[in-house]
């Protein structure tokens, strides 16, 4: 969310530390334990967001995905540099569609659970989620356009 491995660590912490110091915030029968921090962390990387501007992009996202195994070296220079592309459209999206983008693709969370910890209904994150995707195709359209040419190659 952050685009940063460091503000997000200092997210984490900060929002455990936060649970530490005052363990009587929590309250089980508002939300699931897991709903909270979700939403506790959501709100600390809004501060942090808001301090620090937009200029970070996300690097996580171009590692490699882990079991892949890919030895020629031209496939991952490719897969690396779409994972680049993909990590700055992610980076260019609005806030809250990238939150809903982050938090359902890569949190893997229902759309129920986001919007529980958003403060909205499941429909708005599906509209989020809607709109974060449409924007990204867009952003993105070269390389699918690029990837169907290729199978079209093939299949000949």
């Amino acid at each position: 969310m952050l685009g940063s491995v460091e503000a997000a660590e200092d997210v984490a912490h900060d929002c455990f530390l936060s649970l530490i110091r005052q363990p009587g915030r929590f309250d089980s029968s508002k939300a699931s334990f897991r709903t909270y921090l979700y939403a506790a962390a959501r709100n600390l990387a809004a501060k942090q967001y808001q301090s620090f501007g937009r200029e970070t992009a996300l690097d996580e996202l171009s590692e490699e995905p882990a079991g892949t195994d890919r030895n020629e070296p031209m496939a991952r220079v490719l897969d690396d540099e779409l994972a680049t592309e993909v990590a700055g459209a992610i980076a260019t999206l609005p806030p809250l569609q990238r939150e809903a983008l982050v938090l359902f693709e890569y949190e893997e969370l229902s759309l129920a659970e986001i919007g529980e910890i958003v403060g909205v209904d499941a429909n708005t994150v599906k509209a989020r989620l809607f709109r974060a995707r449409e924007k990204l195709r867009t952003k993105l359209e070269r390389y699918f356009r690029a990837g169907r040419e290729a199978a079209t190659l093939k299949r000949a």
